[in-house]
């Protein structure tokens, strides 16, 4: 179930609030500029899923949002546990970065964690299958998406060449939760 725990930046353990209401996260998170809707999950997608099939099971909904954005390009992520550089991947998500353009995401199936640093809270979004998710660009952040990752994901770009990081140098992401089975 997708679930949202807001924390002071300095204290990672107790959080200040936590929902599973998925109305109460997307007030939440709009509050601070982050754009969260739930769509139809009546597809039966996973992981190995051509691009193809996971694209056609949402396209009206991929249209409504690149109509409403301008969107210019999207890919699949589809990754499983069985992945052999699953860890390498998941390093390469774990810091607080940022980017020039929304990172923009859609779960088709699976799970992974969205930790947004904003102002002196940190908000971590655990998105599920149905979770549409806009980051807006200059947002610190970090992704996690488990040890055994097992999820498909949509992805809408503004630069066709897809987003690139900034890390911030900041040490944050080392201080919080980790996503585990």
């Amino acid at each position: 179930m997708s679930e949202l725990k807001i924390f002071n930046e300095a204290d990672g353990v107790e959080a200040l609030l936590q929902s599973q209401d998925r109305s109460i996260i997307s007030a939440e998170l709009e509050a601070v500029g982050v754009r969260f809707e739930s769509w139809p999950t009546d597809q039966s997608l996973e992981p190995g899923d051509a691009p193809e099939k996971v694209l056609v099971a949402y396209q009206s909904e991929v249209d409504r949002i690149v109509a409403e954005e301008g969107y210019l390009s999207m890919d699949v992520v589809s990754l499983s546990c069985d992945h052999p550089q699953k860890a390498e991947l998941r390093q390469k998500f774990l810091f607080e970065h940022t980017h020039r353009e929304d990172e923009v995401r859609f779960f088709a199936a699976g799970r992974g964690n969205f930790s947004l640093h904003i102002a002196d809270r940190v908000y971590e979004c655990l998105c599920e299958a149905g979770d549409f998710i806009s980051v807006p660009h200059g947002t610190p952040h970090w992704f996690d998406m488990g040890p055994e990752p097992s999820f498909v994901a949509i992805r809408l770009f503004n630069n066709p060449e897809g987003w690139v990081a900034q890390a911030t140098g900041s040490d944050i992401a080392d201080r919080f939760s980790r996503l585990e089975p």
